[in-house]
């Protein structure tokens, strides 16, 4: 996936607003976060614990967790990685920040 193509997924979905920079966007609901770009090829995920381990099992070429991301519930996706495991993830992000 591009930045671009994160950016028009999450506006499909209802209440997802970007907010950020041009240089680092980031997506909220409800003033909660759910995906911010990190760098050109990199975004991080909200997610809980249990999902996130699950996703670096299922696709370790697509998701990781940095160090920095041990103690929250936070996934690094790399966007070279598989679009359609992505794209379920935001919206497993959305739908978390959502039910807040």
């Amino acid at each position: 996936m591009t930045p671009d193509e994160v950016a028009e997924f999450l506006a499909t979905l209802p209440g997802c607003k970007k907010k950020g920079t041009a240089a680092v966007p980031a997506w909220y609901v409800d003033d909660r976060i759910v995906a911010r770009l990190v760098a050109s090829d990199e975004l991080m995920i909200r997610c809980a614990f249990d999902v996130r381990e699950r996703l670096v099992v299922d696709d370790p070429n697509t998701f990781g967790i940095p160090p920095s991301y041990d103690a929250h519930m936070k996934v690094q996706a790399m966007l070279y990685g598989d679009a359609s495991a992505i794209q379920d993830a935001l919206r497993e992000a959305w739908e978390l920040q959502r039910k807040r």
